[in-house]
């Protein structure tokens, strides 16, 4: 291999100070996942694999590294809500990252408000610009390229309700930068927030 390249076979190791992979798959937006259970325990987490993967119906989902409270929610209710995370939430959500039991209600750890949905039992976060309501339509568990699997199971979820707050609606569209979002960088503590500063527009070719 060239000088200039760093080459390495994830099965045996990148011999770097950090994984790379992720620093490289990003800024990578962040799932803030609501849920409960079926008693009505609430549960807030961020998760940094997530994305949107269909316009009609809209499909979003997330990758839950392990077993988490969050895929035992989702698994017996079939439903959850995606909140933006925002630069002015950003401590709180971080906080509602922490390693705490079941038991633990996130919203309030966070200092956050649980707000009911209008089609879902499960709450979003009320101080949330964006929310939408999601029902489950796959819970996949990964495997390997050789069928083994892995602890990780990627959920997937229709959007069947979205709330916007009005303020980011500038002419009917929606104002990326004025959410001021957050996404997730690749080093253990880095983020990345997107302004008016970051755009540049390219149509498509007819």
């Amino acid at each position: 291999m060239p000088d200039d390249i760093h080459f390495y076979q994830p099965s045996q190791g990148h011999g770097l100070p950090h994984d790379p992979f992720n620093a490289i798959v990003g800024p990578r937006p962040i799932g803030w996942i609501s849920s409960h259970d079926e008693q009505g325990q609430l549960n807030l987490a961020p998760y940094s694999f997530f994305n949107a993967f269909n316009y009609i119906p809209p499909i979003v989902g997330f990758a839950s590294v392990g077993r988490k409270d969050s895929l035992n929610n989702i698994e017996k209710t079939g439903e959850f809500a995606w909140n933006l995370a925002t630069r002015p939430l950003a401590a709180q959500m971080n906080q509602s990252c922490a390693a705490v039991g079941p038991q633990v209600d996130e919203f309030v750890l966070s200092g956050l408000t649980p707000v009911a949905s209008k089609v879902i039992a499960v709450p979003r976060v009320q101080e949330s610009p964006v929310s939408f309501e999601c029902k489950v339509t796959q819970i996949v568990q990964l495997q390997r390229a050789d069928k083994q699997v892995v602890p990780t199971w990627l959920i997937l979820g229709e959007v069947v309700a979205v709330h916007i707050a009005k303020a980011l609606l500038k002419d009917g569209v929606y104002d990326t930068a004025a959410a001021q979002p957050i996404l997730r960088g690749g080093g253990p503590a880095d983020y990345f927030q997107i302004g008016p500063e970051a755009m540049f527009k390219m149509y498509r070719p007819q």
